[in-house]
């Protein structure tokens, strides 16, 4: 695991950024069958094509790491040569976690705090709809709508891991086949 990236909009390259303090590791798409099988059934879900997902990647948060409000598309030209924009994501929890962690969409339009688990969120997880990571769910969550314009509202974050360890695993789906 290595200490994990963003990617810089102006040159398409990867840098470390203190908006993003998790570990993670790349597994190329198709690499074993484990992983074949994990991509087939996530196309399956999807109804999206295996060949147009990245890797997956395999992220780790200890206490106090996040992931700042990002989007996961692209607005620059440099990222989208190689199967076009990413439309959809996949964010899998590999494990439960004590406290924090969640998952927060600060754009999201409606009423968040009369969800039953709300005094149970972090206060980062009450700056808009949240998931809390419990190991085996699957979060999908588009960034296109269906007229290809970019959604605003998939504005999303990993709030602090407060107590515990979280494990997660993202894969990033492109309009057009991604070339590996």
């Amino acid at each position: 695991m290595e200490k994990s990236t963003v990617v810089d909009g102006a040159t398409g390259k990867s840098k470390d950024s203190r908006v993003r303090t998790s570990s993670g590791t790349f597994l190329a798409r198709g690499r074993d069958k484990i992983i074949r099988d994990i991509e087939k059934r996530i196309a399956d879900f999807t109804f999206i094509p295996a060949e147009h997902g990245e890797g997956l990647q395999v992220l780790h948060y200890e206490v106090g790491q996040k992931y700042e409000p990002h989007f996961d598309y692209f607005q620059d030209e440099y990222n989208t040569k190689n199967g076009g924009q990413r439309m959809a994501t996949l964010l899998m929890y590999l494990s439960d976690v004590e406290e924090g962690g969640e998952t927060v969409f600060p754009n999201a339009r409606g009423n968040v705090s009369a969800v039953p688990w709300w005094d149970e969120l972090s206060e980062c997880g009450k700056k808009g709809l949240s998931v809390k990571p419990k190991m085996g769910d699957a979060l999908l969550f588009w960034s296109m709508r269906p007229d290809a314009s970019l959604d605003e509202s998939s504005l999303h974050g990993g709030c602090p891991v407060i107590k515990g360890n979280k494990w997660s695993s993202t894969k990033w789906m492109r309009v057009h086949e991604y070339k590996v």
